[in-house]
């Protein structure tokens, strides 16, 4: 089973910047992988696609401001986050699309006003 390993979250002020990477332990070559995110109390959302290929979709919350990418050689997908916003803020998940994984631990994600 692949296990996925999300970091690069962190603190950062409303206009920043965040990359974030997630690993996989296997390969995710065939699939289509999605980041998500989840505030407290809420629940967890889509918000970017890419497949294989490396076609991208992404939630309106997001567009024009996150980048979703991979690199399958070394089973990573990442999300560049630009114009952070308050409401942005929440633990970041990576997993396929459709989620077929066990969710990992997530990287949390926190923008200050």
């Amino acid at each position: 089973q692949v296990q996925l390993v999300e970091s690069g979250g962190g603190l950062v002020q409303a206009g920043g910047s965040l990359r974030l990477s997630c690993a996989a332990s296997g390969s995710i070559g065939i699939d289509a992988m999605g980041w998500y995110r989840q505030a407290p109390g809420k629940q967890r959302d889509f918000l970017a696609r890419i497949t294989r290929g490396g076609s991208t979709d992404y939630a309106d919350s997001v567009k024009g401001r996150f980048t979703i990418s991979r690199d399958n050689a070394k089973n990573t997908v990442y999300l560049q986050m630009n114009s952070l916003k308050p409401e942005d803020t929440a633990v970041y998940y990576c997993n396929s699309d459709p989620a077929a994984y066990h969710w990992g631990q997530g990287t949390q994600v926190t923008v200050s006003s």
